[in-house]
């Protein structure tokens, strides 16, 4: 990216510097594939897919710069040709973005073993609320001196500026993968999954769902073979491994069908059983629950999780609405703490307005 902006840019920041003037606000989207998530922000659309495409990719490197409105599907399709991957398996949901991706900041099946979004994340350029474009991180492993600015941005739903480039690090494809499935219950399942995770065992996902537990092995083929050796179960065989681990990063499989509310939880691995016994489906080795739970008793359960130190949010609250309070509540110290971010990156409110929270 140059010092002179690109038409497109150029007008993007005219909109900004528009809107922050007359007090306007913009909603930033790319592909609307997580419209359900989070609050219905207000204001002016501005389509982030007319700034794509893959910058730079150094192979040998493991980084990759993009383009925000690049199609993430164009993004995995151009890794896979070179035996690499996106290790966090971000969702899809539909036709996302890469600006969605770290915008929404979700994570799939391999997050437990591989890392979450913000921590692939090597550089970011956005533009903020004042219409200025800015540079944080770079394209290396090793490039923060200071505060890791770019990481903020996975997760900020487009509250704090509109990513316009980011730089991930990216990972080679695994050697070998072989899916096991047990049955047991779910304090069985917790016990297991906890056990595995202090022994060096080559797991790359687990979920339990419907009295199953099923664990993902991906390394060198004598890791995998040995490790599936020492856990036993049923092995999935040809394209079912692909399809389950699919189904389960987008929300397809048969659990997630139905109108009733999402609840996501983010808890200790080791916590027992939250809501109704055997109600839900458990992911990354325990740490990660999804629970269909009626709304009126949704503050009653983020309270709940929130006295065990985790965090829970509405993920969809069913039937095409949205949840009011999506992302539950901020401690005082975190929400001075994101209202002063908020401040400094957008101080006019011009981004997303209230796609958080109601008074941001």
């Amino acid at each position: 990216m140059t010092d002179t902006l690109a038409p497109v840019l150029a007008d993007w920041q005219a909109r900004v510097r528009r809107a922050a003037a007359s007090g306007q606000t913009l909603v930033l989207q790319g592909g609307g594939s997580k419209r359900f998530l989070g609050r219905a922000p207000v204001g002016e659309l501005l389509d982030t897919r007319d700034w794509c495409g893959v910058q730079s990719y150094e192979p040998t490197e493991l980084v990759v710069t993009v383009r925000a409105g690049t199609p993430l599907a164009e993004l995995e399709a151009a890794l896979a040709e070179r035996g690499q991957m996106l290790a966090f398996e971000p969702p899809h949901f539909g036709t996302a973005t890469v600006g969605g991706m770290v915008a929404a900041g979700l994570s799939g099946p391999r997050r437990a073993s591989a890392g979450a979004v913000r921590d692939h994340l090597l550089g970011v350029t956005l533009m903020d609320g004042r219409g200025d474009v800015l540079r944080f991180g770079g394209q290396v492993m090793k490039n923060v001196a200071g505060y890791d600015v770019s990481r903020l941005m996975a997760g900020a739903m487009g509250t704090l500026g509109l990513v316009l480039e980011v730089s991930l690090k990216v990972m080679p494809l695994p050697a070998a993968e072989q899916t096991l499935r047990l049955s047991m219950s779910q304090a069985e399942a917790l016990r297991t999954m906890n056990r595995w995770a202090g022994q060096p065992l080559p797991v790359s996902a687990t979920c339990w769902v419907d009295g199953l537990l099923h664990v993902r092995l991906s390394g060198a083929a004598s890791a995998v073979e040995s490790a599936a050796a020492k856990i036993g179960g049923v092995v999935l065989e040809a394209a079912a491994p692909q399809a389950f681990w699919r189904a389960l990063r987008e929300q397809t499989h048969p659990f997630f069908a139905g109108g009733r509310p999402l609840w996501r939880l983010s808890v200790p691995s080791c916590e027992e059983t939250i809501g109704a016994a055997d109600a839900g489906l458990i992911e990354w080795g325990g740490a990660l629950r999804w629970l269909r739970t009626p709304m009126e008793e949704g503050a009653e359960l983020c309270d709940y999780v929130a006295r065990q130190h985790g965090s829970a949010m509405c993920f969809r609250a069913g039937d095409g609405a949205l949840c009011d309070a999506p992302f539950g509540r901020l401690s005082p110290a975190l929400s001075d703490l994101n209202r002063r971010l908020k401040a400094a990156f957008d101080p006019a409110g011009v981004f997303n307005r209230s796609g958080m929270y109601p008074d941001w």
